[in-house]
C-alpha cells in the first residue's frame, strides 16, 4: 500500500502509532535526513515501521523480568512508554499493574532499531512462547497471506506437552481454489525460521471477529486448546 500510494499518486504515507493512554500519539514515521539517504526500496521497508518517539515520549522494550533489551531491530520484547502526558492510572481503577517505575506497558511486543524506529511485532497476549523462543503470530499471518490461494488466516499458540506452546495456522481458502497443508507449509518454508513453522495447518470456513473486524483469537485458543495433546501431533518438533 505504501509503495502503491507513492508510485501511483505521489503520496508519501506517514505511519504512526498511538493510544488513548498516550494522549494520543507515541511514535511517528515521517521523512527525515536518514530516510532521504536510503534507496527507494529501503525507504519503503522502513516506512512499514511505526516510527520514532515524538518529543516528550520515551520508549523501550523489556523482557518478561522487565530487563531492558537491546535496540538492534531484531530482539523483540514488551513495549513500554513514559512521558509527562502518558496516563499514570485508569480512572476509578485500583489496578496499576500496567505501570512500573514510571513506565507504562502498552501490551504490545515490538522491536526498536539502532536509529530508534519502533516496529510492532504482536500483542503480548497473542505472541507465542515456544521452547524459550517468542513467535510473532502477526508476522506468520502476514507471510501466509502472501499465498495466492489464502483469503484470510489466523495464527494462534496452543498448549504443547514439550514446547509449552506451538503455532497453529487456520486458513480460509479463496473460493474455487484447491490448496493443501503441504502447499502452505512449502510456501512458508523458506520465509520463516524453523521454530516459527506451524505444527498444523487447518482449513476452516470462517474465523470469529469483533464488531470492529479484529480476530477473536481467545475464542480460537479455547476451541483448539487440546489439539496438540493428541499424541500424533504432540510429536512435532521445533
Amino acid at each position: 500500500m505504501i509503495k502503491a500510494f507513492q508510485e501511483n499518486h505521489d503520496a508519501f504515507v506517514i505511519h504512526a502509532r498511538g493510544m488513548t493512554e498516550l494522549s494520543t500519539m507515541g511514535t511517528l514515521n515521517s521523512m527525515n535526513a536518514y530516510m532521504s539517504g536510503l534507496s527507494q526500496e529501503q525507504r519503503y521497508e522502513l516506512q512499514t515501521k511505526q516510527g520514532r518517539p515524538i518529543y516528550g515520549i520515551e520508549i523501550r522494550i523489556v523482557d518478561q523480568d522487565d530487563n531492558a533489551l537491546a535496540h538492534d531491530g531484531k530482539i523483540f520484547g514488551r513495549l513500554q512508554v513514559q512521558g509527562p502526558w502518558v496516563a499514570s492510572s485508569y480512572y476509578k481503577h485500583d489496578d496499576v499493574s500496567d505501570w512500573k517505575d514510571g513506565w507504562f506497558d502498552t501490551g504490545d511486543v515490538a522491536t526498536i532499531d539502532e536509529q530508534g524506529y519502533m516496529n510492532i511485532v504482536d500483542r503480548a497476549k497473542d505472541v507465542i512462547k515456544s521452547g524459550g523462543e517468542w513467535v510473532s503470530s502477526i508476522d506468520v499471518e502476514n507471510i501466509a497471506m502472501g499465498h495466492d490461494a489464502v483469503q484470510e488466516c489466523a495464527v494462534i499458540g496452543i498448549p504443547h506437552p514439550k514446547w509449552d506452546e506451538r503455532p497453529l495456522l487456520l486458513v480460509i481458502a479463496k473460493e474455487g481454489v484447491n490448496i493443501s497443508k503441504q502447499d502452505v507449509s512449502g510456501y512458508l518454508n523458506d520465509k520463516i525460521v524453523k521454530w516459527w513453522m506451524p505444527d498444523e495447518v487447518l482449513f476452516v470456513e470462517t474465523l470469529p471477529h469483533t464488531a470492529t473486524g479484529k480476530l477473536l483469537k481467545r475464542e480460537l485458543r479455547d476451541q483448539y486448546q487440546e489439539l496438540y495433546t493428541n499424541n500424533e501431533l504432540a510429536g512435532s518438533s521445533v
